[in-house]
């Protein structure tokens, strides 16, 4: 009887919300491209010539995420990216150097998750010293759900962040921690201001490699975030084409603190929540629900876009990804990584390289695509030119010997 007691409210709750996210789901009869007015492109912004303007603002970053997928404990922020600094090194340094070259204070905080407060709290202490505010707290969640029995599975929250608005701050700019070109930029910050925007997504022309990213659209004159989980399967590849939603969501926004306490204290924020299916360490399987922060661009005033360069878009998922940003390609200044100008395209090569990949840092400002598979050492200073792909056998290992140039092979 406690066991069926307990389906029934659970199974109650869960039909409750799946209700709630049909009902969220636009009618794809409605959905059109964005109008020009809804996506601004970037080199129309005016150049912003006051820095004043950062007193006003305030950097977020979301800090949730493990490292699990490159192969590292702990949270991903702690993964060494550069020159001995990690994605939270870098990220500090970016905001210290604004903070000291504007004489302004931009705070810096960290939305955590469970799995990542405890070490980021004892992380960020080391940047006591620095000329740099640095906030935490732990992000909302609903407790995950056994598959089996559809009972939750909760852990202890709660934290809570009201001190900015206090504090004179009037916008916030939020990014993924591993998104390397999310750097603070003064000509949007500038831009939001003189238009009274509510909130600014970035967004960037799409490639064959962002198929599956949230794009933004027209629905019913409103602006919204589609996500590829709210496409019904008969029209997945209209929302895949580059033709039919050419530009997709960077995670790159910028909200105003007054709109954000406008929307939560009248309870407008309403999230469509997304189903994301994981196994545990411990085999279980569970049902992980999520909101996607994007989304609420539909609850704010005079929301839109802004087109962004690629160039503000380089997250690092992959050890493929550590790779490109580990190598020649890039340089790093105060923080920032920037394209070698010797490059002779402005674009990233495409990387593949297999789990038994060795960390190396090859030559690669003429290379167009590497795949690497099986057990491949990379001596010192190798060369990569146009399309190499190097694969190690089962069982066999290839050593590249020092200073080999490695073109079209």
């Amino acid at each position: 009887d406690f066991q069926s007691a307990s389906s029934g409210v659970a199974a109650k709750a869960m039909r409750s919300e799946l209700g709630r996210l049909a009902n969220a789901i636009p009618d794809v009869k409605a959905l059109k491209e964005p109008s020009p007015e809804q996506i601004i492109p970037y080199k129309d912004l005016p150049a912003c010539d006051n820095p004043e303007l950062l007193n006003k603002l305030a950097v977020l970053k979301l800090n949730g995420g493990l490292g699990t997928t490159m192969g590292c404990v702990g949270p991903k922020s702690a993964i060494e990216v550069r020159d001995g600094m990690t994605f939270l090194d870098l990220s500090v340094r970016q905001i210290e150097y604004l903070n000291k070259k504007f004489d302004v204070n931009v705070p810096f905080i960290l939305m955590n998750s469970f799995n990542t407060d405890d070490d980021t709290m004892r992380i960020v202490q080391k940047y006591g010293s620095h000329k740099i505010d640095i906030l935490t707290f732990n992000q909302s969640r609903y407790p995950r759900i056994n598959k089996e029995s559809l009972l939750p599975m909760p852990r202890t929250p709660t934290s809570d962040i009201n001190r900015l608005i206090a504090e004179g701050k009037e916008y916030i700019f939020i990014s993924n921690v591993d998104n390397l070109g999310a750097v603070v930029d003064l000509n949007i910050l500038k831009y939001m201001v003189d238009n009274d925007s509510e909130f600014i997504m970035e967004v960037t022309d799409k490639t064959k490699a962002d198929i599956k990213g949230g794009t933004l659209i027209d629905y019913e004159g409103t602006v919204r975030l589609l996500e590829v989980a709210q496409v019904p399967a008969e029209h997945i590849e209209d929302f895949k084409s580059i033709k039919k939603f050419r530009i997709f969501n960077t995670n790159n926004l910028w909200i105003s603190l007054k709109a954000i306490k406008r929307v939560t204290e009248e309870k407008e924020l309403n999230l469509e929540v997304i189903v994301n299916n994981k196994t545990l360490e411990s085999g279980v399987k569970v049902i992980q629900l999520e909101t996607a922060v994007g989304s609420a661009i539909k609850h704010f005033k005079n929301a839109h876009g802004v087109n962004v360069p690629r160039s503000r878009f380089l997250p690092v998922k992959s050890t493929s990804d550590l790779f490109l940003v580990t190598s020649d390609l890039y340089s790093l200044n105060h923080g920032e990584l920037t394209m070698n100008p010797k490059r002779l395209f402005q674009t990233v090569p495409l990387v593949k390289l297999g789990d038994e990949f060795k960390k190396s840092p090859p030559h690669i400002l003429e290379l167009d695509h590497l795949t690497v598979t099986g057990d491949v050492t990379f001596g010192a200073g190798v060369q990569l030119k146009g399309t190499v792909i190097i694969v190690a056998n089962h069982g066999a290992r290839i050593d590249i010997p020092p200073n080999s140039v490695l073109e079209n092979k």
